[in-house]
């Protein structure tokens, strides 16, 4: 099995090295995609070996450096793609748990989940993520007739070639909602494993209007509606969000 890490990273200078010298025991293969970082995470970059890097010039959003992860995964003919963030809420100790589910041949998409069981150092996300993940993942679960606990998780693996299948276009961080509509129409497997819950930087912003709740709901929203409309849907798909919007 042939596999890539894949990190974005926008200013992780602090936490980079760190970072990079954890996973290294686990992934041979590593892509960290640098959506247009303004501090030293670029010099940082350029000092580590066996690396690939991808550069944003400027900032395009983290579902827009996922995209290019997916598209470079898909070119370089990889079997699988892992995903994991790089501000050491992600343990790169799973990795290996991501590795045997994968090596079990039984799903597509292998999803983090920190909210699937309650682990050992598991800490309080803020009130107000917490609630948007729940109300959101509640929500696809109903309308697209899946079965996971957390919509929002960015420590993944992927089958690349069912990778191939999907045509994810949305940057910002409602990308996963897009994610979720075309897995669900495409039939594929989907399968969740616990990963610690940790936030050692609960007032860290998501930047512009999104650091506002409402916002950011409203945001979710738009992008889920936008694009259950662009497939097939069953016809109570749009009872079912206009009465969550009405909520």
């Amino acid at each position: 099995m042939r596999y890539l890490l894949a990190i974005p990273v926008f200013n992780e200078a602090r936490t980079l090295p760190a970072v990079l010298g954890k996973v290294r025991p686990w992934a041979s293969d590593i892509l960290v995609i640098d959506d247009g970082s303004t501090d030293d995470t670029p010099t940082l970059l350029r000092r580590e070996r066996d690396l690939t890097v991808i550069r944003h010039l400027d900032n395009r959003g983290y579902g827009q450096s996922l995209i290019d992860a997916f598209h470079h995964a898909i070119e370089a003919g990889y079997d699988w793609l892992l995903t994991m963030d790089c501000d050491e809420q992600h343990e790169p100790a799973h990795i290996p748990e991501f590795l045997q589910a994968a090596a079990a041949d039984d799903a597509d998409i292998i999803s983090g989940s920190r909210y699937l069981k309650d682990l050992e150092g598991n800490n309080r996300p803020p009130a107000d993520r917490r609630a948007i993940n729940q109300e959101m993942t509640d929500l696809l679960n109903e309308l697209l007739g899946l079965d996971i606990t957390d919509a929002f998780c960015g420590f993944k693996a992927y089958r690349v070639s069912a990778l191939a299948r999907l045509n994810i276009t949305v940057p910002g961080y409602a990308m996963p909602l897009q994610l979720w509509v075309q897995a669900a129409r495409l039939g594929l497997r989907v399968r969740e494993i616990p990963v610690r819950l940790i936030y050692n930087d609960p007032s860290r912003h998501f930047g512009g209007s999104l650091d506002d709740p409402d916002q950011r709901l409203l945001y979710y929203y738009d992008v889920l509606i936008h694009e259950m409309a662009r497939w097939p849907t069953p016809s109570g798909d749009k009872r079912l969000l206009a009465d969550q919007q009405g909520r």
